[in-house]
């Protein structure tokens, strides 16, 4: 078998992992699978298949269809998921929920309102911190919307009253949020970006009530796309009442000044 190999020192638990690196493709998970190895503290025989030639002849030996492979001992372990779970470590793509991308959203936007506040000289933290804030986090979770409106209205169905009596409404929804969120941001045509805000926002803290207060259904959020793993529930009605604050406050705003 042609492989080039990285010998190791003994005295360590050792893994043999067989990755492709020819010329015109190198392995990411096989990249991926190395440094995940090393991280727990394995020595690797770094076994690399650098011609279509030496993949096909592991391929055919080891009687496996992809790489990479890792072997710990005599125990083909498999691929980089494989050994993610023989490690005990979760597997990309596990369908359990998570709240990391509402976390990752709302951090970033919270950021970016600091540092709007700070540019244009009012201060790190001061209301129109928290306005800035609360605008980029609508345009950040239009954009996820946006990435794919046919997965996003598909899950929205699940729970949104109004797109459920009026389907096209997913798919307006996104442009909707996203627009208001700029608008807001730009602290122009409120007159536009409010009602926006506080229609969709109202819909969307009825349907969130309905289907998890009321129904005690268990569903997934499309608030970060149609691809989200992030549970309906409370953060999900935060952020709809957020937008009817929002809604009542830039007007209320704009009539006081």
């Amino acid at each position: 078998m042609s492989t080039g190999t990285t010998p190791v020192a003994s005295g360590q638990q050792t893994a043999r992992l067989y990755r492709m690196k020819t010329d015109e493709h190198l392995c990411p998970f096989g990249l991926k699978t190395l440094d995940l190895l090393k991280r727990k503290g394995y020595k690797v025989e770094d076994h690399t298949l650098v011609s279509r030639d030496a993949i096909d002849r592991f391929q055919q030996e080891a009687g496996v269809d992809t790489t990479p492979q890792v072997y710990i001992g005599d125990e083909r372990i498999g691929g980089y998921e494989a050994v993610r779970a023989h490690l005990g470590m979760s597997v990309p793509g596990d369908k359990e929920v998570t709240y990391r991308p509402v976390i990752a959203i709302f951090t970033t936007a919270l950021l970016i309102g600091m540092a709007i506040s700070w540019m244009v000289g009012l201060g790190l933290v001061t209301l129109r911190t928290l306005e800035f804030a609360i605008a980029s986090a609508m345009v950040l979770l239009g954009l996820q919307k946006l990435q794919d409106v046919e997965s996003f209205s598909t899950m929205f169905l699940n729970y949104d009253l109004l797109a459920q009596r009026h389907v096209r409404y997913g798919y307006v929804y996104p442009y909707a949020e996203t627009l208001a969120g700029i608008l807001m941001l730009a602290g122009t045509l409120v007159w536009i970006a409010a009602p926006l805000a506080l229609f969709i926002g109202s819909v969307g803290a009825i349907s969130v009530i309905k289907a998890v207060y009321i129904d005690k259904r268990q569903l997934k959020c499309a608030c970060v796309g149609g691809n989200s793993r992030v549970p309906l529930g409370f953060v999900s009605l935060t952020e709809n009442l957020i937008m009817v604050l929002m809604g009542l406050w830039m007007p209320m705003k704009a009539l006081l000044l």
